[in-house]
């Protein structure tokens, strides 16, 4: 039985969610065309060795992500650890000593930071090979103006880069349509530039990807929104198919690039995952906007608002104190599947530059699809929630961690 308060929040959410569910059913669309498009078989599943020359699995599985996210090719291997794996294979693969990448929504997330060379000097960083990071301060509007100035004056800019999600920042997501002005802005002044996208948490949560509006490479993990919560591990990189040649010879070796590579397990989750891909992202989205209109009535800060556009699967919270929201994310913990009877603490978890509290009890370390909430404890005190496989789970854990923050006052 629904609690008043659940009832009450899904009546405020009720026209969010049938926008989620018309967006889920064009990207349902595209990703079912793949796969016809490529005649995909049960033969495409079957595990490959050694080389791994003339893998039919391997590459059609390429071909078939690069039309579900609207792009010429794409690189979608395994062995991409994760998010960050991703991006950096993109910005290594695609720049040169002497390149510089100007990101025009300001740091990127800690994770980042050491792998471009901003907060450390480690071996084999963008920074140790002669590549300048470069960013434009950001508070949700990117600064045009500054780009197209520093685009002009600063012929070694090889590349725009532009975080779509919000990582650990209190701001909106990129929309698609942000994402095509800024880079007819961007290709105005400079038609050479790569405008790269880190497409993390946003794949699906749109109609079309950036790729579909002028972006020349995205890349994410396959353990977010484009494994459907079935891929076991792996990432991605899409767009150029000049682009995905020249990041796939950093991925392998110069000269062989996409044509190795094996994968000794089966590649069925990755398919399964991806055609889930577009529901699952609903069921996120929903439990998403179903989370904000809750605590919205507990008279909690949310972003985005239950009504607000999205264009990422994240929903930040707001709390008073570090103690309301370590109490956030233990009862997240309490409410998952997998783990529930674990309490998580702040730790000084590798990559970050503060301690950071995880509740994620999934059946895939990590995975974000998946309910799951975290963020650094750091002021302003923000809790970033994400995921659910089921909507039927995020209104079970929903009305849990009201009644724990509830009692903890």
């Amino acid at each position: 039985m629904k609690s008043e308060r659940i009832q009450k929040a899904e009546a405020i959410a009720k026209e969010a969610f049938r926008e989620v569910e018309e967006t889920a059913l064009i990207c349902s669309s595209r990703v079912l065309n793949s796969f016809q498009t490529h005649r995909i078989s049960a033969r495409h599943f079957a595990p490959t060795e050694g080389y791994g020359y003339d893998d039919i699995g391997r590459d059609a599985l390429d071909a078939v992500f690069a039309d579900a996210l609207c792009a010429e090719d794409a690189l979608v291997r395994p062995q991409i650890a994760n998010g960050t794996h991703a991006i950096f294979l993109a910005l290594s693969g695609t720049l040169e000593p002497n390149d510089a990448v100007l990101s025009l929504t300001g740091t990127p997330y800690d994770t980042l930071e050491s792998a471009v060379g901003l907060n450390k000097d480690l071996p084999n960083s963008l920074k140790r090979f002669g590549i300048r990071f470069e960013s434009i301060p950001f508070d949700g509007r990117i600064n045009l103006e500054r780009a197209e100035e520093l685009l002009r004056n600063d012929p070694k800019i090889k590349m725009v880069y532009l975080q779509r999600s919000r990582g650990y920042a209190w701001r909106a997501s990129l929309s698609i349509a942000e994402i095509e002005e800024t880079i007819r802005r961007v290709k105005a002044v400079r038609r050479d530039v790569i405008v790269f996208v880190d497409n993390c948490y946003g794949e699906f949560t749109e109609a079309v990807e950036p790729t579909a509006v002028g972006a020349d490479l995205i890349a994410g993990s396959l353990i977010k929104n484009c494994g459907g919560g079935i891929a076991p591990t792996g990432g991605y990189i899409a767009g150029r198919k000049d682009l995905i040649e020249a990041v796939s010879y950093r991925q392998t070796v110069p000269g062989c690039g996409k044509e190795i590579g094996s994968y000794a397990a089966s590649y069925r989750p990755f398919y399964q995952g991806l055609f889930l891909a577009p529901h699952v992202v609903a069921q996120c989205l929903k439990s998403a906007i179903l989370f904000a209109a809750l605590f919205e009535q507990l008279g909690y800060r949310t972003l985005p608002g239950v009504n607000d556009h999205r264009s990422d699967i994240i929903q930040s919270v707001m709390f008073e104190t570090k103690e309301e929201m370590i109490a956030f994310m233990q009862a997240v913990q309490a409410a998952a599947p997998i783990d529930s009877f674990v309490v998580p603490e702040p730790w000084d978890m590798p990559g970050y530059t503060d301690p950071v509290i995880m509740a994620a009890g999934t059946f895939v370390q990590g995975a974000t699809t998946e309910l799951s909430a975290d963020g650094p404890i750091r002021k302003p005190y923000i809790g970033y929630l994400q995921g659910a496989l089921t909507y039927e789970h995020a209104l079970l854990a929903a009305e849990k961690v009201a009644e724990a923050l509830i009692a903890s006052h």
